[in-house]
Parts: C-alpha cells; structure tokens; sequence
C-alpha cells in the first residue's frame, strides 16, 4: 500500500499516458466518437438500437485499457485474435464478452439471428407485385458492390479482402460480417466496424443526396395509383420456400444466410405469432444489441490505428456512394420510361439497408408532396435489393473462397 500511486491505482489514465502518442490520440479519439454516435442515436439522425450500445462500447473500450500479465497493455472486455483452443477456454472465463464473440459473432451466427428477425419483417408480396421493377432498381443499386472491387485491387488489397470491402455497398450489415469473416479474416474486425459505422450514415447523409439530384417537384411524385396485384399469404409462401431453396442450390456457401432469412418469410406468413414474436422481437433486438456491443468493444484504438482503416474508410464511403448514384440512375431511367411516373428517389431504395432507405425516401416524399405514396414500391426494391447483396455476396466467396 505504501507505494500505491495516483496512476497505479487509475489505471486506465495510466495506460493512456504510458502509450505512443499515436494510440493516446486515438483512444481519447474513439471515446469522444463513442459519444457522438450515442448523441446522434439518441436523437435519432443515425439508427439507436445499433448506435447507443456501439457508441458506448467504443467508449468503454478506449477508456478501459488496463495493464495485464508482463505489463502488456489491455482489457477485460474481448480478445478477437484468440484462437488456440486452450487459451481460448482459458481467456472465456476472463473476458466478459468473448463468449458471446467466440460463440455467436465470430462465426457469424449473431448475422444469421438478425437475418431471421429482418426475414419477419418483409413482406415480399411487395416485391411479387413489382418483381422486375423491384430487381431492376436493387442491380443499380449493387453498382458501388461491384464497382469498388477493382479499385480495392488496384489500392493494393488482396482479391477476398477487396470483395469483403465492397460488399459494404449494399449496406447490409450481416452481409459484410458475413463476407469479411471467410474472406478476410485478417480484417474482419475493421472492415465489419467499418461497415456498421457506415450503414448508420446512410440514415442521415442519403437524404441530402437525393436533395442535390432530384428536384423537388419529381421527388414529389405520387405512386398511390401503382396499387400492383394482390398477392396471398399462400403465394408469399411458395415464393419463400422455391426462392430459398433454389438460392441455397446455387450458393451452398451462403446458405445459413439464405436460409435465416426466408424461414423468417415463413415464419410471417404462416401466421405463427408465437415464433413471429420470438423472432421480431428476441432474437432481432437482442442480436442487435448485442452486435452493436461487440462492435464498440471491437473498437481499440491500436486495432483501428492500422494503415489499412484509412483505405477501408474511403473504399466503403465510396461503395455507397456509388450503389446511391446508382439507385437513383435506375430510378431516372424508370422515370423517363413511364412518362415521368415513376419516382426516381424510390431508387435510393435499392440499398438494401431494410426498412431505413425505404422509411427515408417516403419521408423525403411526403416533404415534398404531403398526398405522396412511395413506399409500396420502396419496399420492393428494398427487399429486392437484400436478396441481390446476398447473391453478390455469395459470389464473391464462390469465387474467392481459398484465394
């Protein structure tokens, strides 16, 4: 006790001040980050059951660095580099959160829980009333998934950790984590934080896009008239049941995901409210919050501190960047094809961040056009563009698996 110290017993601001300048920085960085999302969460300009959780995590995390055996420095929260089998049990026992980490996230269990809870939120009778409408937005929609792969090659990226990047252009977080843990295992941690921190952008960056690109009087278009067929819960069935299955015939590689989320479809339109409950409620909030967790924690400073982060941050911006002009070139090209019908916004909607960019554009409607209804087929090219990212997806690592 006599030689007990100001910093040897705060050990957090020990660490900070025992560290090179560069991580210092860079966790007083996060922390102040991590409070920013929570901010922004809170108020709702970027999504808060993934951002407050997140935010706080990072936070947490950079604050909570310790010192530990032969005076390395670290934390009691995750250790996402773990991988021999004894240790791992070991470091179980000690680490709060790695089971959950070991156990659900790291093999991508915790996305085929969302997955699950997404699948009992679509109604894919929006997408069968509008079927080519709907793909034909979401494959413009994919233009940043595509695109960016070559330019991550000619960056210097490895061809896995190329695809693993551009996936983040079809804004779908399960997805990314998905496609980074098998092919770029080495970058899964910062390609998938950057990823989700990226998806919470769209929430609030999309809706200023489209009010550069499309003027007012089209971003006002009614498309109450388009009212489409009616489609019954037996036939939304059939499609779940054929489309899963023949997915999962062309891309065994993704087929948990393929699997998670039409049983979700199933589940909806069997009438099961017990399982729907359980599915749109448990499992999809607790993995939320849980994702949102482990991704703050995931946060440190010296993971993100690498050189590698600053082209993952330009490649993902840039790969939804382009999937956005690209939505709403498909939703032009529509436009002047129905006469001026159509509305091209509905466009932005193919980014497959479900339900936000089809919530976003029927709100950038209605400013418009208080009578304005474009969210039937909003939601088509939604969930039209879900099944396109995980399609893209799944070819990527057909391709790449192993390279």
């Amino acid at each position: 006790m006599e030689h007990l110290s100001f910093l040897s017993l705060f050990q957090g601001i020990a660490t900070l001040v025992a560290a090179d300048p560069a991580v210092m920085w860079g966790r007083i960085f996060l922390m102040l980050l991590g409070f920013l999302l929570i901010y922004l969460g809170t108020r709702e300009v970027l999504e808060p059951l993934l951002m407050i959780p997140m935010g706080l995590g990072m936070a947490a995390i950079n604050a909570g660095v310790m010192f530990l055996e032969g005076g390395k420095a670290g934390t009691l929260f995750v250790d996402p580099l773990m991988s021999d089998p004894t240790d791992l049990v070991n470091i179980m026992q000690i680490n709060w959160l790695q089971p959950i980490y070991t156990l659900t996230f790291s093999n991508g269990l915790i996305a085929c829980f969302v997955f699950m809870g997404i699948g009992v939120l679509l109604d894919v009778g929006y997408v069968m009333a509008r079927p080519f409408q709907s793909m034909f937005i979401a494959l413009f929609a994919e233009l940043g998934t595509i695109l960016v792969f070559p330019f991550a090659i000619w960056l210097g990226m490895k061809p896995g950790e190329a695809a693993a990047v551009a996936t983040i252009g079809g804004a779908d977080g399960p997805m990314v984590l998905f496609t980074s843990l098998i092919l770029a295992k080495d970058l899964f941690v910062p390609i998938t934080v950057v990823g989700y921190l990226y998806l919470g952008l769209t929430y609030g960056a999309y809706p200023y896009l489209i009010k550069w690109l499309v003027p007012e009087r089209i971003r006002g278009i009614n498309m109450s008239a388009d009212r489409g067929p009616k489609i019954t819960r037996s036939q939304k069935m059939i499609f779940a049941v054929v489309t899963c299955t023949l997915l999962c015939l062309l891309f065994p590689v993704a087929a948990p995901l393929f699997f998670s989320l039409f049983v979700g479809v199933a589940v909806r339109e069997s009438g099961l409210e017990s399982f729907t409950k359980l599915l749109s409620e448990t499992f999809l909030y607790g993995a939320t919050f849980f994702l949102g967790l482990t991704l703050g924690v995931l946060c440190e400073a010296g993971t993100l501190l690498d050189p590698v982060v600053l082209k993952l941050l330009l490649l993902g911006m840039l790969a939804l960047l382009i999937s956005a002009l690209g939505g709403l070139a498909g939703g032009y090209i529509l436009y002047f094809a129905t006469g001026g019908k159509f509305n091209p916004i509905v466009g932005i909607a193919g980014v497959s961040c479900v339900p936000t960019t089809a919530k976003v554009v029927q709100k950038i409607a209605t400013a418009s056009n208080p009578s304005a209804i474009i969210l039937p087929q909003a939601l088509g090219a939604n969930i039209s563009g879900v099944i396109t990212t995980a399609i893209i997806a799944a070819v990527y690592v057909s391709v790449l698996r192993g390279t």
